[in-house]
């Protein structure tokens, strides 16, 4: 079996999880990842970063649960949920299957910055083994939303 290709939510710059101000992501509590510090522009989308069905879906993040079952949490800024969905769109519902690539929310970093908070996307391969997760863009690269993020080989 092939590794699993996580691809870019948003476009911007990868940055470390130990960059993100937020100790479950930076500690990585929930799993090894990256995270994207995204363009300041207008609206933009967020993408599903492979192939999945919605699990849990707020309006600043999702889940979604791959037939193997893995998982992989995209959380759109950090301490967003206290918008309350405020400047988010969600753009499909949970249990449907989406194809990477999809827009899944959209959302304005500029607006999210401007309420001053963190606009840092963290994409986490849920509950998997850190030696499992390779990124494949180097920190402070800068990645278009659908290019190649990280690689996560199967369980031996």
């Amino acid at each position: 079996m092939t590794a699993l290709r996580l691809a870019s939510p948003v476009p911007g710059v990868v940055r470390p999880l130990s960059a993100v101000p937020d100790p479950v992501f930076a500690e990585q509590m929930v799993g090894p990842g990256v995270a994207v510090e995204p363009d300041r522009t207008g609206r933009q989308d967020v993408l599903a970063p492979c192939d999945g069905v919605v699990g849990a879906l707020h309006p600043h993040a999702f889940a979604l649960e791959l037939d193997d079952g893995r998982g992989v949490l995209v959380h759109v800024g950090i301490d967003t949920v206290t918008l309350a969905g405020l400047g988010f769109d969600v753009h499909v519902e949970r249990g449907q299957r989406v194809r990477a690539g999809e827009r899944v929310l959209s959302w304005s970093p500029v607006d999210v910055a401007a309420a001053g908070l963190s606009t840092v996307c963290p994409v986490i391969a849920l509950q998997a083994d850190p030696a499992a997760v390779t990124a494949v863009v180097a920190d402070g690269e800068h990645v278009a939303a659908g290019q190649p993020l990280l690689a996560w080989s199967p369980a031996p």
